[in-house]
C-alpha cells in the first residue's frame, strides 16, 4: 500500500510504500499520539520512517501502483 504523509508546516509529503493495510497505519499513529512516542513506518524495501505524531497533518492512502504488462491497450 502506498502512503503519502501530509507533515504541518512543509510544503512537501512523504511518501512511503509499505505492506501494512491503512487500518495498521492508523493504529499505529493513534497508539503513537496517545503514548507520546513516535511514528514509525517501515517500508517494503527496509527504510524506516520516524515522525512526531504531532506534526502529521494527514495520512493519504492509495493502492501500490502496479506496472502492466505487454503492449495492450489500457
Amino acid at each position: 500500500m502506498d502512503v503519502r504523509i501530509g507533515i504541518s508546516d512543509i510544503n512537501r509529503e512523504l511518501s512511503i510504500r509499505t505492506s501494512k493495510s491503512a487500518d495498521e497505519v492508523i493504529d499505529s499513529l493513534r497508539t503513537a499520539l496517545t503514548a507520546g512516542s513516535l511514528f514509525e513506518l517501515t517500508e517494503d524495501k527496509g527504510r524506516r520512517l520516524v515522525i512526531a505524531p504531532g506534526k502529521v497533518a494527514y495520512l493519504d492512502f492509495g493502492p501500490a501502483d502496479t506496472r502492466p504488462v505487454g503492449f495492450g491497450a489500457l
